[in-house]
């Protein structure tokens, strides 16, 4: 679990992140560079990786098989529904939703705290306007959660 004190904001706990798969972690369905090493950190610190995805490439098992994380495929329709669901399942107050698509908005909103990556594939405009941060990549989200004195520079008012 990570808590976030965060000076004339407030104090948010985090027991989840859900992520985004396509244009979020992977790009043409494989994983960035990197992430693997973020993702277990991450895992370490007692918190509940998820991988919620359509998985376009038919790939995030065999790129995320090994990783202490639960890897969720849903059926490509009606996926943004989907997703919101899951974070409800598991409880958005204690939720990071971290994706690029105009399927992530739904959990975006459902969730604590969300962060939208522009990456390779770009992001879609509406979910970057319901994000509470904006991130280059898929290692800078992580790296936000990895260091949480960075996230508290970022919400601080």
């Amino acid at each position: 679990m990570i808590n976030l004190k965060i000076p004339g904001y407030e104090t948010i706990t985090v027991e989840h992140v859900t992520f985004d798969y396509n244009g979020t972690l992977a790009v043409d369905g494989f994983l960035v560079k990197g992430l693997k090493e973020r993702l277990v950190a991450l895992t370490k610190l007692g918190v509940d990786v998820y991988i919620l995805t359509a998985d376009t490439f038919g790939l995030v098992r065999k790129q995320c098989g090994d990783l202490p994380v639960t890897i969720e495929i849903f059926s490509k329709d009606n996926i943004s529904k989907k997703k919101k669901a899951f974070v409800e399942s598991i409880g958005g107050a204690t939720n990071v939703a971290i994706g690029n698509g105009n399927n992530d908005r739904e959990m975006f909103l459902e969730s604590r705290l969300s962060i939208v990556v522009i990456g390779t594939e770009g992001c879609f405009v509406k979910s970057l306007l319901a994000a509470d941060i904006v991130v280059n990549s898929p290692l800078d989200a992580l790296d936000l959660l990895l260091n949480s004195d960075r996230m508290v520079a970022t919400l601080r008012t």
